[in-house]
């Protein structure tokens, strides 16, 4: 595309659109990133809004996020949130914790692995959360792993709190994958999914409650 300037044709610079922008990074990312980036693509604003409307609306809510990415659930999370509401994310790679503390002031980005849930929570003067909202790639982590995050995850729950997980729809019926959700059903009560077709590619969404005891 062109302009006409002083009767000359000048080429006219072309910009990203924000979405275009965003599928850039995290695309990079995961070029650069394969073993800790479960997709290739950002999540959608369906999956965004199906994540969202799990979330508690009242009160003084924390809502912690594993993985957050370049925040494209982070938008209608926050949005989601009452303004007493405390959003915190913990996210490994470096570059996009930059980019999530520029993009999105409102949300707590914290560079650490989610195998330091616990830890990071605790440094930050966060006692529980409410909610936990996971992006992290299940299906690419050892048993070991998978039990030891999510053991955190129920000891920093409160009785009542939720946790959402998403997994590519493809990975349900690999070992690990399988694994994953039984690893679900012994650590909270209830466990209900639900799949988002709107996706590319499209996502299990995992919704549980009722954190259980501590396993033996």
């Amino acid at each position: 595309m062109t302009a006409q300037h002083h009767g000359k044709h000048v080429p006219r610079r072309m910009t990203d659109s924000p979405a275009l922008a965003e599928y850039r990074r995290f695309f990079a990312t995961a070029l650069r990133n394969p073993t800790t980036v479960g997709a290739a693509t950002p999540t959608s604003k369906a999956v965004a809004r199906t994540v969202a409307r799990f979330l508690p609306t009242t009160g003084s809510p924390t809502v912690v996020e594993l993985g957050p990415g370049t925040g494209s659930l982070s938008d209608e999370i926050h949005t989601r949130l009452p303004a007493t509401g405390r959003h915190v994310g913990i996210e490994l790679n470096e570059d996009l914790v930059r980019h999530l503390r520029a993009r999105l002031p409102g949300m707590e980005s914290v560079h650490a692995d989610a195998r330091e849930l616990r830890h990071t929570l605790t440094r930050l003067g966060v006692d529980s959360a409410d909610a936990i909202v996971s992006s992290i790639p299940w299906s690419l982590l050892a048993a070991d792993v998978q039990r030891d995050i999510l053991d955190q995850c129920r000891r920093v729950l409160t009785p009542e709190g939720r946790f959402t997980a998403l997994t590519c729809l493809p990975m349900q019926h690999s070992p690990a994958g399988k694994r994953f959700r039984t690893e679900l059903h012994s650590t909270f009560a209830e466990v209900g999914t639900r799949i988002v077709w709107r996706n590319l590619p499209p996502l299990l969404h995992y919704a549980c409650t009722g954190p259980l005891p501590e396993r033996d």
